[in-house]
């Protein structure tokens, strides 16, 4: 797996993580059953801390895209719940669409820019 992290981002680190790991997923980097690396492991692997990864990890939780093994650590394990995944979607375009229209993108602007990420992803 790999992970790339931009320390020079406002975006928060924890975010980017579980953005990345999510997009690992969603190009099949990142399999259905797969285990994560461990919390400890990955950290030092990016050079992050630990309480960092554990923050995403707890994202992915909440979202239904990873759940806790006893035996196994963070498994990959996508909750097919449409509807709140919809739900969800939502929420996250929400402040994006508003910012495209205060920019002025319009909405076939943005369904050109949406077609072209949903091609460079899927199959």
């Amino acid at each position: 797996m790999y992970i790339e992290i931009d320390f020079n981002s406002d975006e928060a680190l924890y975010i980017q993580l579980r953005n990345q790991i999510i997009l690992g997923i969603a190009t099949a980097q990142i399999k259905n059953g797969e285990a994560l690396p461990s919390v400890r492991a990955l950290a030092d692997n990016i050079g992050i801390n630990m309480h960092t990864v554990n923050k995403a990890y707890a994202l992915l939780k909440d979202d239904g895209f990873v759940r806790v093994d006893r035996r196994r650590g963070v498994v990959v394990a996508i909750d097919f719940d449409k509807i709140r995944t919809m739900a969800t979607v939502e929420s996250y375009l929400r402040p994006v669409l508003a910012a495209a229209i205060a920019k002025g993108i319009s909405r076939e602007e943005m369904k050109g820019i949406v077609d072209n990420i949903y091609d460079e992803w899927t199959i």
